[in-house]
């Protein structure tokens, strides 16, 4: 909504416009009438919609053609004031002013008109009869306000609907000529009506309409006023009304209604409170609420997000299967103005055998959304409404920011949940086939993905010491000598080469050399392609005496090229290596350390998936 309104006032001279702001002013009428009043600004706590109004006057006799220009183009709402005894003035509103505000306010972005009929007391008839007509011509008039200036008629209400015509403009919402709302109203209309329907059974229930209206109104509705609602709605349509709930069609009926009855105002407040701007696109303070995130600290979601994200999965999660269909994610994603999921999304998740999102997949993905690019998790957000469903200021309520890593290793214990792994090594090594393998897919499995919807991230969760982590992968393109800061910035990194290659080793030597020798990042070897046969590689030393010379762990085998899907124990282990930094490479290499990391990782592997599994039952 705009922060102020400035109303200018035109029209034939002796017509009252300079009475009509002073008696507004005085709230008595003058006994001498300047040729023109100074801009008046009537401040924000004396007006009814709380906005600071500024009042200008014009004076053909003191004012040039130029000046009434820039004060046509500085306006923002513009009341062209005729005299209801001067049969000449109403004329002029229509071969003069009107044509002549529209030659000086851009098309696509017409000033609303206000046509202010003064000098009421002075007849005994109405002017209306002959504006209606002009009225009915002209989509860019507001309304018309019969006044006087001499008795205080209607001068209050006359810069109401003046503040109104601005504030809640008409044009955005609705089309005289064709007596229906505007296509971009109704696609706002219809995002406001999915967000708020919290179980996407196609209706509003007395709940749903209750929170809808406490959440726009500050106040629910009584239940005899929620019958009269519907009642309006039946008498009108025959489908508004299913299962004594609210449908889309009526809902946007009574929107048309408020609109058609002149109440404008009530939808631009359900506009305005579920994120739109005066144009119907939602606005950046909406969108994007402003984040500090200080260097070496990363982005997670909180309990409340989480407990939201379910809510939408389930309530779009129709056949109970725990996992989205295309058509499902297509309906999560319809309060979207844009798909923000690709096919490469489903090789970045786990699925199911039919390769849809499973329930870990989907919250794994607005993990990585937000650790990666907080500000899209943010708009994201937005869309689905977290912020008016949980009654938070901002999507901002739904992000913790984490302490910076260096406390975490001056305290040797950190409370992130999520860990990035970065995936290094010369081409063909293994590195993608690594990446898939923790998503449960096997050689066989990966052999099937369209190389345009490979994906250079997996993310899913391991378990360690029963704590549920989310741990990032990210294979990183072979360029030794172009390796980015984002390339670097990582909590363990995993040095992938093929055994049976053997000039694979030297690239993962060369690169633990030059960048992570000196550094406090953890690394692991991983002998990829384990499965066949080991070449002797060429390098000074063994890949086992490279590791023992840098007090590495041993290189790890590892193949996914197996019947079954691959074990994962090596990512509870590279999870462990990310949440214990500081931990001396002896700690992390004894077999009780692994031992007790793994076994928690099965136990609570077990648990999770029976726990998810109780709370279906209880949908």
């Amino acid at each position: 909504m705009r922060k102020d309104v400035r109303i200018l006032l035109v029209g034939e001279p002796k017509v009252g416009k300079t009475s009509l702001i002073m008696s507004l002013v005085s709230e008595e009428f003058p006994d001498e009438v300047p040729l023109r009043a100074e801009e008046i600004t009537i401040p924000a706590d004396v007006t009814p919609e709380r906005v600071p109004t500024h009042i200008v006057d014009y004076s053909e006799a003191e004012q040039s053609d130029e000046q009434l220009y820039q004060e046509i183009s500085k306006a923002n709402v513009i009341c062209i004031v005729y005299s209801v005894n001067n049969k000449k003035s109403i004329e002029k509103v229509t071969s003069h002013w009107i044509p002549l505000i529209n030659d000086r306010t851009d098309k696509d972005s017409r000033v609303p008109l206000i046509l202010v009929g003064n000098k009421s007391d002075l007849v005994e008839h109405s002017s209306m009869e002959t504006i209606l007509p002009i009225m009915n011509q002209y989509s860019d008039i507001e309304t018309c306000v019969e006044c006087s200036a001499k008795n205080l008629k209607n001068i209050s209400e006359l810069f109401y609907y003046a503040q109104k015509a601005v504030l809640h403009p008409t044009g955005p919402l609705y089309c005289p000529e064709e007596k229906e709302m505007k296509s971009s109203c109704i696609k706002s209309l219809t995002r406001i009506f999915k967000v708020s329907d919290l179980d996407n059974d196609g209706i509003l229930n007395d709940n749903e309409l209750n929170f809808f209206q406490r959440t726009c109104f500050n106040t629910p509705l009584a239940p005899q006023a929620l019958e009269d609602v519907k009642n309006v709605v039946r008498k009108n349509m025959s489908d508004g009304v299913k299962d004594n709930g609210l449908t889309l069609k009526g809902f946007l009926f009574l929107h048309t209604l408020f609109i058609q009855r002149g109440r404008h105002e009530t939808t631009w407040t359900v506009l305005r409170r579920f994120g739109y701007d005066d144009d119907l696109e939602l606005t950046q303070e909406y969108l994007f609420p402003v984040m500090k995130i200080p260097p070496d600290c990363t982005t997670e979601l909180n309990h409340n997000a989480y407990l939201f994200l379910q809510s939408v999965f389930d309530k779009h999660d129709k056949d109970r299967d725990c996992a989205l269909s295309p058509e499902e994610v297509k309906d999560l994603f319809k309060v979207f103005p844009y798909m923000p999921w690709g096919p490469d999304v489903n090789n970045t998740v786990c699925t199911n055998d039919q390769g849809w999102i499973t329930y870990q997949g989907y919250l794994s993905q607005w993990t990585l959304t937000t650790y990666l690019d907080v500000q899209r998790s943010l708009e994201y957000l937005g869309y689905l409404g977290y912020s008016i469903i949980y009654e938070q200021e901002s999507q901002a309520a739904a992000i913790t920011v984490t302490r910076n890593k260096r406390i975490d290793l001056q305290k040797k214990q950190t409370q992130r949940s999520v860990f990035r792994c970065n995936i290094l090594g010369a081409r063909s090594s293994g590195k993608s086939g690594f990446v898939q393998a923790f998503l449960g897919r096997n050689l066989e499995r990966q052999r099937k993905i369209r190389e345009e919807h490979k994906s250079f991230y997996a993310i899913s969760t391991t378990y360690v010491y029963g704590q549920e982590k989310y741990l990032l992968l990210h294979e990183v393109m072979p360029d030794f000598d172009f390796l980015s800061e984002a390339d670097l910035a990582c909590d363990v990194v995993c040095l992938v080469y093929d055994v049976n290659n053997p000039r694979s080793f030297e690239y993962c030597a060369k690169i633990y050399k030059h960048y992570f020798m000196d550094s406090k990042t953890p690394c692991m070897m991983i002998a990829a392609k384990s499965d066949l046969h080991e070449a002797r590689q060429h390098y000074a030393l063994t890949p086992l005496e490279f590791c023992r010379k840098h007090k590495l762990h041993p290189p790890q085998p590892f193949t996914c090229n197996s019947a079954e899907a691959p074990c994962k124990d090596i990512y509870t282990k590279l999870t462990t290596m990310a949440m214990y930094p500081h931990m001396a490479q002896a700690d992390l290499k004894s077999s009780t350390f692994w031992l007790q990391a793994s076994v928690g990782a099965t136990v609570f592997a077990v648990l999770g998936f029976a726990m998810y599994r109780a709370l279906l039952k209880q949908r």
